[in-house]
């Protein structure tokens, strides 16, 4: 399973593949996996750096 997060809202859920309208705000969206693949975010099992805004 993997862990997408919608690049407009940042809402996050599991799926195997991203769905084409985000769930929470209703928009075709850009959905990032945010799957953890390495170590250091391996406890939450998902990725807090993908699509963070600096």
């Amino acid at each position: 399973m993997n862990s997408w997060k919608c690049g407009n809202c940042g809402y996050t859920l599991e799926a195997e593949t991203p769905p084409n309208e985000c769930p929470s705000c209703k928009q075709t969206c850009e959905f990032l996996n945010a799957t953890c693949y390495t170590p250091d975010c391996a406890a939450q099992g998902t990725d807090a750096r993908i699509g963070k805004k600096e």
